[in-house]
């Protein structure tokens, strides 16, 4: 919703160095699509699937969560991908 962005932007950078900090994470940023103002992407790089599940099954995880979802217009989706070619 984009009278929504606002307050999720607040939501992510009040939370950004926590997530950061989480044991495995090395590195996240906050992706905007270029043509629409509200739709984001979080882009993070983890040790392992273990690590990404352990901050998916933590408070932390939980509190943003409850406070992100909220937000949404439309169902969020997630990708685990792996890195095939690093240039």
């Amino acid at each position: 919703m984009p009278e929504k962005v606002e307050t999720f932007l607040e939501v992510f950078h009040a939370s950004k160095q926590f997530i950061r900090a989480m044991p495995g994470c090395n590195h996240l940023e906050l992706l905007n699509d270029i043509n629409s103002s509200n739709i984001f992407f979080t882009y993070s790089y983890w040790d392992s699937e273990t690590d990404l599940n352990n901050y998916r099954d933590s408070d932390l995880f939980k509190e943003v969560w409850s406070n992100t979802k909220i937000l949404f217009e439309a169902k969020p989706e997630a990708w685990s991908v792996e890195q095939k070619v690093k240039l």
